[in-house]
């Protein structure tokens, strides 16, 4: 395993190896590239312990630690907490509630006068001054349109949270896998600037004592120090872009800012991770995408078969006990209570809604037919995801292997200049040129070498096989 230092510690670890491609694998070419894969620390206190995290451990932290993947398995339990709610219905429901009446003066009702039957009715008051009705009611649903219809679409409402989640999840392992690799390119990138320098740097001592000796004239010397100085800038700015690297990946892992971490990386699995069975076939099942979509389409039915059923009656059975307190004394109003209950049965039947439940159901079944289409579209653009993304690997994969013969063949060409130079048999111009060649060969190669890994990424992505970790 080949740990990344911090920034502070660039250059301690080097990276070597050569490359074969008749197993789609490579190693860094040993002449070529030592290069040293440093992270980058800011300001470490030091106490701080410094973290190394390879590819898999930056995916399993922002897995457990990204903000939008927390939101999103928290969203199962909403699903799971909402069905709770819906499904509560089919249970008893009770309540309890009372009446406590006070009349002052009691009401006034009119009777027959015993004494004058035929005469006006004679007016008078009736009935208790205090009563208290405490009551407990309970009811159960027995056929309801809407407590059926959550019943049967509970389990897609969680179904659907979960693909949303696994989306959620594959997105984030691409997201973070690109910008892992982005970061290894500049900080290889930046090693190769790193071993340009000290060779031009020896280039220009070398340039200096020829110049000293009479070998050569001021102009070579010259050369040799703009060549350095341009080496140094260009390390310079890739050294500056480490730090924004960093805190991208942070911020897609769900890393704290104000926490360091190095990236530690194995050749091994880099080689591992390059190559891909091209011959695979396509198969829409397991994209996410048109997973989702299966589910859309079969909650979608169920709001049709929910539309249906609203001509169904309701029914329901309840069943009510009452506590009655009566008595003219409010101090004895407890004393005495007179019991009673009774039990039965609710329905109600939808004769006539004005057509509701009729348009309902049609206006449900053309949003089914969108979702349809919507699945014809996910398709077409699933194939052309597709084809793009393996189109881009394979192109890449052989604009690798190109560029790793162009290096060999740069570094042998370097060589045999800066001999011939160092025996005055050339112009320094012709070691500029090959110190060019070289170093643009070397950081061309890094960058198809990265840009092999990334597309491969897309291409599983595509394929619908980058699955959960």
């Amino acid at each position: 395993m080949n740990s990344v230092p911090g920034y502070e510690e660039v250059g301690k670890m080097r990276i070597k190896g050569f490359i074969s491609f008749s197993k789609f694998i490579f190693i860094l070419i040993s002449g070529f590239i030592n290069v040293s894969l440093c992270g980058y620390s800011q300001n470490k206190n030091s106490e701080d312990t410094v973290h190394y995290l390879n590819l898999d451990q930056c995916i399993v932290y922002a897995l457990q630690h990204q903000p939008a993947m927390m939101q999103s398995a928290i969203n199962i339990e909403i699903a799971r907490k909402s069905n709770a709610i819906s499904l509560s219905a089919w249970l008893p429901q009770v309540d309890f509630n009372g009446n406590l009446t006070h009349y002052d003066p009691l009401p006034t009702t009119f009777s027959a006068n015993p004494a004058n039957p035929n005469g006006p009715l004679v007016p008078g008051h009736s009935g208790i001054v205090n009563s208290f009705n405490p009551q407990v009611t309970a009811t159960q649903a027995i056929i309801n349109p809407e407590v059926l219809y959550a019943a049967r679409s509970a389990h897609l409402f969680v179904q659907e949270a979960q693909q949303s989640n696994d989306s959620t999840k594959i997105n984030l392992i691409a997201t973070v896998s690109k910008s892992f690799y982005n970061l290894l390119f500049t900080l290889a990138q930046m090693n190769v600037l790193k071993d340009d320098t000290t060779r031009l740097g020896k280039t220009l001592r070398d340039a200096y004592h020829q110049y000293v000796s009479g070998v050569v004239d001021k102009t070579d010397y010259k050369e040799a120090s703009i060549s350095l100085n341009n080496s140094r800038a260009a390390l310079k700015q890739a050294t500056e872009s480490v730090r924004p690297l960093y805190a991208s990946l942070k911020q897609v892992m769900g890393f704290p800012p104000e926490k360091e971490f190095s990236v530690s990386y194995d050749t091994l699995q880099m080689r591992k991770k390059i190559a891909f069975d091209t011959t695979q076939q396509l198969q829409f099942e397991k994209r996410i995408e048109y997973q989702q979509i299966q589910t859309i389409k079969k909650l979608q039915q169920q709001t049709v078969q929910y539309y249906r059923s609203q001509y169904l009656p309701a029914l329901s059975a309840f069943y009510n006990y009452t506590m009655e307190y009566e008595n003219n004394n409010f101090s004895s109003l407890l004393n005495q209570a007179y019991p009673y209950s009774y039990l039965g049965a609710s329905v109600s039947i939808p004769l006539f809604t004005g057509l509701r439940q009729h348009e309902s159901v049609q206006k449900a079944k053309l949003q089914m037919q969108k979702i349809n289409w919507a699945e014809v579209d996910l398709k077409s653009r699933i194939y052309s995801e597709y084809t793009s993304a393996l189109a881009t690997y394979k192109s890449n994969l052989y604009n690798l292997n190109e560029l790793q013969d162009n290096m060999a063949m740069a570094k042998e060409v370097y060589g045999i200049v800066s001999l011939q130079y160092k025996e005055g048999l050339i112009a320094y111009l012709n070691v500029i040129t090959a110190e060019s060649n070289l170093i643009s060969s070397e950081i061309s190669y890094l960058n198809a070498l990265f840009q092999v890994l990334v597309s491969k990424v897309d291409l599983e992505k595509a394929m619908g096989i980058t699955l959960p970790k």
